[in-house]
């Protein structure tokens, strides 16, 4: 989402406001800790993931320490049946021209960029896939996840149909890149009450079961009772990512055990616009003991909380360095000291 949503939040109803209004405060997982919630899914997934195990689990990449097997993930496996992995560091497109689009896309694929955000509050989705078309990457290689924008749909089947409608737009628009699937479609915000979100929902799950034009969903600014609206049905199927303003300077307790708790995983949007103005000099001091910039610590503090990221950038420079964030482990201290800046 990143930037992009930050500009468009009045284009969302009421509902969009409120889903990010999380609980300030919210009980540890079972009396877990934030630290205790993730690493305890890392441990079993990466067991089974070692021995072989075919059922789907979510891999957090959360870093024990410096020796940890987990240490250098760049990517982690979702809570359902694709078996692509998820890469950690993601592009989101904001907004601009199709040819912008275009001309970015390119370097973040010569740059190393293998999971693509595309939202179609962007307005540039066709831009972005006929990129990925003249790269000539092979798709089983990408990652790529549209959006769709239908929280103002009041009532399960007007919410439905503005959903459906999302998606084949969706498919619509990548088809100018030859893209006839995508790996993740992501409801952009939440429909105004649980009637709606189950409208919504039923949309994407056909998407996947019966158009088999997509293999992962997603949700994004989704509460826990937002989540429970849909995992209530337990024949529904399971969100893989929510996608939350989480970073530095927004992390209220509870912001990552809720949804661990549901096996699903975070991926920061806008991790860096509010947090480098703030938190700059000491982002950098510490960054200076591991020859990173401010934004990588940033970033790495995102990672080692068992989160994942999308950033977005105009310079080849700044898509290397947000992607290089893979190499460097924070100290326990460093970690409790950027933690307690925004507390």
């Amino acid at each position: 989402m990143n930037a992009a949503k930050i500009a468009l939040t009045a284009l969302a109803c009421t509902s969009a406001a409120s889903a990010l209004q999380l609980p300030p405060s919210m009980p540890s997982t079972n009396g877990m800790s934030r630290r205790s919630a993730v690493s305890s899914l890392v441990t079993s997934s990466t067991a089974a993931l070692a021995s072989g195990a075919a059922s789907p689990l979510l891999v957090p990449p959360f870093i024990a320490n410096a020796d940890d097997v987990a240490t250098q993930a760049t990517s982690v496996m979702l809570n359902s049946k694709n078996k692509k992995t998820f890469p950690l560091a993601s592009f989101g497109l904001q907004i601009y021209d199709d040819d912008t689009a275009y001309r970015l896309t390119l370097t973040a694929l010569e740059v190393g960029y293998r999971n693509f955000f595309a939202s179609v509050l962007a307005g540039n989705q066709k831009g972005f896939a006929k990129a990925i078309k003249a790269s000539g990457i092979p798709r089983d290689e990408l990652y790529i996840c549209g959006t769709v924008l239908s929280n103002r749909a009041n009532g399960e089947q007007a919410a439905y149909q503005k959903s459906k409608q999302g998606c084949l737009e969706n498919m619509a628009a990548m088809a100018a890149g030859n893209i006839d699937k995508l790996d993740m479609i992501m409801l952009d915000y939440p429909g105004p009450n649980e009637e709606s979100i189950r409208g919504q929902w039923r949309a994407f799950e056909e998407m996947l079961s019966k158009d088999k034009t997509v293999d992962d969903l997603a949700v994004s600014n989704f509460s826990p009772s937002q989540l429970d609206a849909i995992l209530a049905n337990p024949d529904a199927i399971k969100p893989t990512v929510n996608q939350l303003p989480f970073s530095l300077t927004y992390h209220p307790e509870g912001i990552l055990e809720y949804n661990a708790k549901r096996n699903i995983l975070v991926q920061s949007w806008s991790p860096l616009s509010r947090v480098l103005p703030r938190y700059g000099k000491t982002l950098e001091s510490i960054g200076k003991k591991y020859g990173k910039s401010s934004a990588q610590v940033g970033l790495r503090w995102i990672v080692q909380n068992g989160a994942s990221f999308t950033t977005q950038s105009k310079s080849k420079n700044h898509f290397q360095e947000d992607l290089d964030v893979f190499d460097f482990v924070l100290t326990d201290d460093e970690m409790t000291q950027l933690t307690k800046l925004a507390a």
